[in-house]
């Protein structure tokens, strides 16, 4: 042991058993947006609420946690990462309490979207800096690839976990659930040494605001399109002026010898550059998916929970597969060729699914194309940490890989946010134009159609549709529900080309990051991913 500003404290040994409480803490990170994403229906019916506020929660809970992650890591640094990962900690408890609690939408937003989005942000950073501060050589390797491992286990088997125990107990229960996780973690906090912070303890605000707007302001424009709002234009130019704003404003800091939010000499390295762009084009292929896939499982093929959970997982379970075998078998061979091949199955499978998803009677005819959508998730996720972090010095890598985290969750929310709002714009586009060419409907009943649609588009089943229908003739019933069921599959078409393209996009951007300095085999960095 050393006694060195950072380094595990002298006459301690980090107890095995906090690698794994991390580990569940890392675990209730993932599988809580899972949980929501395939509950959606459940939520939706017992709230009384919209699929698109639903929606829109999921988005803002990801928003908030990229948008305060720059300063959640800050503020790890000045009150100690122990206490932030506790806080972080007891913002989640706060949200999934919320979720098994809530009565109506307002609350999920309020407590579940920002006080956890805000709880996250505090977390993933600190949770990091401690896992260097408590572990050291194989130990701390060990340590991070059990949490690692947790993450991607999350993935594989929220969908599958939240499916089941939505449909047989209630959704409220699974969030529950979190909450006695949650409390098993913090009541092992005395196991924690914290990871002292020696650095300037001078304060960026100007930063961490112009962070906030930018990231923030780019994704809250979307959600404000998405739910019908007025100014989108004007906030998606207040988020990109503050992301310019921001940039500008760290290079001049640094210049003048003054305190960052963080560095901007990191991104002199080009493949950390080139590796936080592939992790957001990654993360918005993911989130698009995991918003379009579950609603048409739900919405349109009318799947319980439990069904929706099984219909996703070949995806996500290829994926955590992939990711272990991946990174057992790299051997010597560089991450960049892996990473071509994990954007090049992405992105073929989710082309794939395309000409499917109209005709498929059920889940199983999507089985094929998810497995390859997963296989190339779980190369990418193998990989671009390590691609990422390797070319950062020891002691930059707490502050690169907030940066590196803050790139993911603003490419989730962004996905999330992004795909659904295409998806309801082109539903109320295509059924306004097949209600207006209708020769059943009347010119009152379309006009009623491309009103109600403007005000409130909705992905809506057949069923609650036919239900909602109950007062007009069969005619227009059966005409109504045949527009549905045309409109439906296309929106979800076009919302698919969201994550088509982030994933089309990664594949460009791997053939430059081929053309760079050759980087290191992929085995050879795992601690640090």
């Amino acid at each position: 042991m050393t006694d060195e500003p950072g380094a595990v404290p002298a006459g301690t040994k980090a107890s095995p058993r906090l690698s794994i409480l991390l580990a569940m803490a890392m675990f209730v990170l993932v599988v809580d947006t899972s949980l929501m994403n395939v509950s959606i229906s459940s939520v939706v019916r017992d709230l009384d609420t919209t699929v698109s506020g639903v929606q829109s929660a999921i988005a803002l809970e990801a928003l908030v946690s990229a948008a305060f992650i720059l300063i959640g890591s800050k503020v790890g640094d000045l009150i100690g990462r122990k206490r932030a990962y506790l806080l972080g900690l007891c913002g989640y408890a706060i949200g999934a309490s919320a979720m098994a609690l809530a009565q109506s939408l307002t609350a999920i937003i309020i407590f579940w979207a920002l006080i956890g989005g805000i709880g996250a942000s505090l977390l993933l950073p600190a949770m990091q800096s401690l896992i260097h501060g408590n572990f050291e050589g194989a130990a701390q390797t060990r340590a991070y690839a059990l949490v690692g491992a947790a993450a991607a286990l999350a993935a594989a088997v929220g969908p599958l976990l939240g499916g089941f125990i939505t449909t047989y107990l209630s959704w409220r229960v699974a969030f529950l659930l979190e909450v006695v996780v949650i409390a098993v973690v913090l009541a092992g906090q005395g196991l924690i040494h914290d990871a002292p912070y020696t650095g300037s303890r001078r304060v960026d605000v100007v930063g961490a605001v112009l962070s906030v707007v930018g990231m923030g302001g780019i994704v809250l424009s979307i959600l404000v399109w998405q739910e019908g709002g007025e100014y989108v234009g004007l906030i998606m130019a207040v988020g990109v002026l503050g992301l310019v704003s921001f940039g500008y404003w760290l290079v001049r800091r640094k210049r003048r010898g003054e305190p960052t939010l963080i560095d901007p000499v990191l991104f002199s390295s080009a493949p950390f550059k080139l590796g936080i762009s592939q992790q957001m084009l990654q993360q918005i292929a993911l989130g698009g998916t995991m918003i379009v896939l579950p609603i048409y499982l739900q919405m349109v093929l009318e799947y319980n929970a439990m069904a929706a959970g099984l219909s996703l997982a070949p995806l996500s379970l290829s994926m955590f597969g992939m990711a272990i075998l991946a990174e057992k078998k790299a051997g010597g061979r560089r991450p960049t060729g892996i990473v071509r091949w994990g954007f090049t199955l992405l992105t073929a499978g989710l082309v794939i699914l395309l000409p499917i998803v109209p005709r498929a009677q059920s889940g199983w005819a999507l089985a094929g194309p998810l497995v390859v959508v997963g296989v190339g998730l779980g190369l990418l996720v193998s990989q671009l940490n390590n691609y990422t972090l390797s070319p950062i010095s020891q002691e930059r890598v707490s502050e690169a890989a907030g940066v590196n985290s803050a790139a993911g969750s603003f490419g989730l929310s962004f996905g999330l946010a992004f795909a659904g709002a295409i998806m309801l714009a082109t539903l109320s586009f295509a059924f306004t134009n097949l209600a207006e060419s209708s020769t059943v409907l009347q010119p009152a009943q379309q006009q009623q159609v491309a009103d109600t649609l403007e005000h409130d588009a909705e992905v809506m089943s057949n069923t609650d549709l036919d239900k909602m229908l109950a007062g007009q003739s069969p005619e227009v019933r059966a005409e109504i529900v045949d527009i549905n069921t045309t409109a439906r599959p296309l929106a979800l078409q076009v919302a698919l080309g969201i994550p088509i393209l982030a994933g089309a996009a990664g594949l460009v951007n791997s053939f430059r990051m081929a053309r760079l300095q050759p980087s290191p085999p992929a085995q050879d960095a795992g601690a640090q991913a």
